[in-house]
C-alpha cells in the first residue's frame, strides 16, 4: 500500500515539532561543610565556628531536545579545576551531559571553607572530595528534574552598590609594596573619606542580567542573575555563611511567590567581573552596620531590581543550546634570580615562620611561583542559550574585561571564577598601574597581556 505523500509530510512535521520540546530542570544540592575547616580570605589560617546559614550548589540543566548544558554556581570563595573536573567526570557518567557544557562558578564569597591552597590557609582534602560529589550530585538531580518549560532573558542595571576599589592617590598616599618599592599608581582599598583620594582607576559593571525559567503552566522554576560585585562581608569571624548571594536566592523565591513548590524553585546569583568591585563607597560617609546588615540590604536591593526585569521577560517555548570551551594556555610571571634571593632571606628573617607577615607571605609566594612553569593552560568557555551568550573565565577578572567582552550588546554577560581559579585578570593598563591586584602571588600570575588574549579567544568562542 502507498502511503500519500501529504500522509508523509505530516508525519515528518509532527516528528520535527516533538523534537523540538525545550525543558529545564533544577535542584540545590547542600555543600555546607563541618565546623573547624580552613577558611580562606585573608592572609592568615582561619578556622569555621560557626555555621549562620548553609551553603548550597544550585544547578541549572536546559535541554532543546538535542543538546544538554549545566550552569551550577557553587557558595564558596574559589574553586580549583582538579575539583571541578572531578565533579564535571562524575556528572557526565551519570547524566550524560558534556563536561564541556557544563558551567561550574564560585560566588566568592569570603566565608566559606577552603577547597584550594591560598596565601597561609590549606584546603581541606575530604571536603574537596564531598564538596565533587555534592556538586555531580545536585547535576544528577537538577536532571532528574527536567520538565517541559520556557526560558527567557533580561538585563537591568544597579549602580548604587558597585565601587572601583582601585583609587590614584594624591602624594602620600601609596606606601611601598611588598617586593620594596613605590612603583604602584593606585592603591587598593585606602582608607574611606581620605583627603589623599584623587579617583577610581577604573569604571564599574552594573549591568544585572537575568535568566528566567518557568513551567508551562508559569510557575517559576529557576531564575539565575549574575551582578559584578566582589562579595558584600560583615559576616563575623569564624561564620560560614552564604554570604548576599544566598539572601539573594532566598529572596527572589520569596518575590517570585515561589516558595514550597514541588520541584523547589531555584534562585542563583554568580559573580561577574568583579575583580576590582566591591561595595564600599570610598567618598560616602562609613556606617555603622549589624553583621548581615548590609548583606541582606544588597541582596533585596538587587533582587526588587532582577524582579522588574522578570516581569518584563518574554519566555520562549524553545530556543537552541550551544557549548563549547578550550583551553588557552596563558604565560606566567615568573621571579627572577634576584628576587628570589630576596624572598629566601626575608623568610631566614622572619620571626614567627608559622604566622608570617603579609610582606613574607609575598616573599613565600616568590618562591612557589619560580617553580611555576613557564605557561599554563586555562579553560575557557561559551554558551548560547538562543541568542543570549554566556562567557566563562576562571579569574577574577577586571569590570573592563566584562565591558570590553559585551561592548554595549544587551545580549552577552561573563561569569567569573568559573571552571577553576587562576587568579586575578587586569587588563594591561590596569597591570602597569600596579596594586594589590597585581602584585604576583598564586592569586595573581598571568603575564601581562592574558586579559586581551582571554577577550581574543571569548570572541572567536562566540562566534
Amino acid at each position: 500500500m502507498r502511503i500519500p505523500f501529504l500522509l508523509i509530510f505530516v508525519f515528518v512535521l509532527q516528528s520535527f515539532a516533538a523534537d523540538k520540546i525545550f525543558r529545564a530542570g533544577a535542584a540545590a544540592s547542600n555543600v555546607t561543610p563541618w565546623l573547624g575547616v580552613s577558611m580562606p580570605g585573608g592572609f592568615t589560617d582561619r578556622r569555621a565556628t560557626k555555621i549562620h546559614d548553609e551553603l548550597h550548589a544550585r544547578c541549572l540543566v536546559l535541554d532543546d531536545g538535542q543538546t544538554q548544558i549545566a550552569i551550577v554556581v557553587v557558595d564558596n570563595c574559589i574553586l580549583p579545576r582538579d575539583v571541578l573536573d572531578r565533579a564535571k567526570v562524575m556528572a557526565e557518567k551519570a547524566t550524560k551531559i558534556p563536561a564541556a557544557h557544563i558551567l561550574i562558578s564560585a560566588t566568592h564569597c569570603h566565608s566559606g571553607p577552603a577547597a584550594m591552597d591560598i596565601a597561609q590557609c590549606k584546603a581541606d582534602l575530604e571536603y574537596q572530595t564531598f564538596l565533587a560529589r555534592r556538586i555531580a550530585d545536585g547535576i544528577g538531580r537538577a536532571k532528574a528534574n527536567l520538565a517541559p518549560a520556557k526560558i527567557g532573558w533580561g538585563f537591568g542595571e544597579l549602580p548604587t552598590e558597585v565601587f572601583n576599589r582601585r583609587w590614584h592617590m594624591k602624594e602620600g598616599g601609596i606606601a611601598e609594596n611588598p617586593f620594596g618599592n613605590k612603583k604602584d599608581k593606585v592603591r587598593m582599598n585606602p582608607p574611606r573619606r581620605s583627603p589623599l583620594l584623587d579617583r577610581p582607576a577604573g569604571p564599574t559593571d552594573t549591568q544585572v542580567p537575568v535568566l528566567s525559567v518557568l513551567h508551562t503552566d508559569g510557575r517559576p522554576l529557576a531564575l539565575h542573575s549574575n551582578y559584578s560585585l566582589h562579595y558584600v562581608g560583615g559576616t563575623g569571624a569564624g561564620t560560614i555563611s552564604a554570604d548576599y548571594f544566598g539572601v539573594f536566592a532566598d529572596r527572589i523565591q520569596q518575590l517570585l511567590e515561589a516558595d514550597r513548590q514541588q520541584p523547589p524553585f531555584v534562585g542563583m546569583l554568580s559573580n561577574g567581573t568583579s575583580g576590582d568591585i566591591n561595595n564600599i563607597n570610598f567618598q560616602g560617609i562609613p556606617e555603622r552596620n549589624k553583621p548581615y546588615e548590609q548583606i541582606n540590604f544588597v541582596a533585596h536591593k538587587l533582587a526588587d531590581e532582577v524582579l522588574r526585569v522578570q516581569k518584563k521577560i518574554k519566555h520562549h517555548d524553545w530556543v537552541a543550546l550551544k557549548a563549547v570551551q578550550k583551553d588557552v594556555p596563558l604565560g606566567v610571571r615568573r621571579p627572577g634570580a634576584d628576587e628570589v634571593a630576596r624572598a629566601k632571606q626575608m623568610l631566614k628573617d622572619a620571626q614567627n615562620p608559622k604566622r608570617l607577615t603579609t610582606f613574607e607571605v609575598y616573599a613565600q609566594e616568590t618562591l612557589n611561583l619560580a617553580k611555576h612553569p613557564p605557561r599554563i593552560p586555562i579553560p575557557l568557555q561559551t554558551l548560547h542559550i538562543g541568542s543570549l551568550r554566556i562567557c566563562a573565565i576562571p579569574c577574577e577578572p577586571f569590570a573592563e574585561v566584562g565591558l570590553a567582552l559585551k561592548d554595549g550588546r544587551k545580549d552577552t554577560f561573563v561569569i567569573g571564577l568559573a571552571n577553576g581559579y587562576y587568579g586575578y585578570l587586569p587588563t594591561a593598563r590596569q597591570m602597569a598601574l600596579g596594586g594589590y591586584e597585581t602584585w604576583r602571588s598564586s592569586w595573581s600570575f598571568l603575564e601581562v597581556d592574558s586579559a586581551k588574549r582571554v577577550i581574543n579567544t571569548l570572541e572567536e568562542l562566540m562566534k
